[in-house]
């Protein structure tokens, strides 16, 4: 299957206008069929060994999710105090999570057993069925921006609060909790960045040509 001009150059545009969203969303529910796609894109995700070892909880209670409001607001604390002078006050300033304003939050997981002990492709590096799951992340955050519906992946939580909440087994893996909705519009800019906590590396600070290159 050949990608035609318009299809490439609307992948690009998806790519470069997915931000995490944080403030941004809307009430309005996310239609049933829209979701199964965005699911479906996610699915699809390049697996290692084609483990496929992803599974999605998908969480809009009101009470559960104010629950793993209460479990961010706790991290977050303690996250601040690992800061010091005008970055710790920087960091209480920012807008981190949309838990409770977002109608869906998606708990991603990872079963590493899921097709026995030894995987086609994880026996030197058997990180690979963690990295799969991500790569589903992905593909799901690129097919909400598709939708024009924002994604938030909220990283300030204990893994042991959505355990408890979602009645995760201890032999499956966290690897996110995710909010997701309509918002009232996509900043052109990422928001760490807008808030001055870091800039954008250039490319080619990131580009290395047959060794490892020292970047000034």
């Amino acid at each position: 299957m050949t990608i035609t001009e318009n299809e490439r150059d609307a992948v690009y545009k998806t790519i470069f206008s997915r931000r995490d969203v944080r403030r941004e969303f809307k009430s309005t529910p996310i239609p049933k069929q829209i979701l199964e796609r965005m699911l479906l894109a996610a699915h699809h995700a390049p697996s290692v060994g084609f483990m496929q070892p992803w599974d999605f909880i998908l969480v809009s209670d009101k009470d559960t999710k104010a629950k793993i409001k209460q479990g961010f607001s706790q991290a977050h604390s303690e996250a601040a105090e690992l800061f010091q002078g005008d970055r710790q006050k920087k960091y209480k300033t920012l807008k981190l999570e949309g838990i409770e304003e977002a109608p869906l939050g998606i708990c991603v997981t990872c079963d590493r057993g899921r097709t026995g002990p030894v995987v086609l492709g994880r026996t030197a590096k058997p990180e690979m069925d963690l990295f799969s799951s991500v790569c589903a992340i992905q593909n799901l955050w690129l097919a909400a921006r598709a939708e024009n519906i924002g994604l938030g992946w909220v990283s300030i939580l204990h893994d042991q609060v959505l355990r408890d909440l979602l009645k995760i087994p201890d032999n499956i893996e966290i690897i996110a909790y995710l909010c997701i909705g309509y918002v009232d519009a996509f900043q052109d800019t990422p928001d760490l960045e807008k808030a001055g906590w870091l800039t954008r590396r250039s490319i080619e600070s990131a580009i290395h040509y047959d060794v490892w290159q020292e970047k000034n």
